[in-house]
């Protein structure tokens, strides 16, 4: 049997995942709106391309940062307990 606290626990977590995903999807159409304003129509080449590179290089550094900043934390997690 799974305990009030485990339960309400992964509900938070599927709530805060619904709640990210919606907000993935309005910045996409307001990034896309954005470059569809400044490249041509929405199903131009060069305004999918540019969209799509530009994107793909902002996910590429939030990634890469996010994990440096955990990896930096769970170090210093690692010096508290041994301290």
């Amino acid at each position: 049997m799974v305990s009030r606290a485990e339960y309400l626990k992964v509900t938070a977590a599927l709530v805060t995942t619904a709640f990210a995903f919606v907000a993935g999807l309005a910045w996409n159409q307001a990034i896309q709106s954005i470059f569809i304003y400044y490249l041509g129509t929405p199903n131009s080449i060069p305004a999918n391309l540019s969209y799509a590179i530009i994107i793909t290089i902002v996910a590429v550094i939030a990634t890469v940062w996010i994990a440096r900043a955990a990896s930096r934390a769970a170090g210093e997690e690692a010096e508290a307990e041994v301290k």
